[in-house]
């Protein structure tokens, strides 16, 4: 028998936060002693995970997002904040 139900999809549901990435990032950056601007920047501009420390994870934290959904969280928080 075939189901009659309309299924419900939705896409990102289970995407990690981007707020959270970046903040985990900045901070454990920040506590090795780099620049986490200038680092995620870096990273940004590059693709190159070595920009991001692996401390704290947060180098596999980051290349959980794609470089375009880590632009979009920061211009859109850049811009609400305004």
């Amino acid at each position: 028998m075939e189901n009659q139900e309309t299924m419900k999809f939705e896409v990102g549901a289970d995407r990690p936060n981007p707020k959270f990435i970046i903040m985990s990032v900045y901070e454990a950056l920040s506590e090795k002693g780099y620049n986490p601007i200038n680092q995620i920047v870096g990273y940004i501009l590059s693709g190159d995970p070595s920009y991001i420390t692996s401390y704290n994870g947060a180098r596999s934290l980051i290349r959980k997002l794609e470089r375009d959904e880590i632009l979009d969280e920061l211009v859109s928080s850049y811009v609400n904040n305004k």
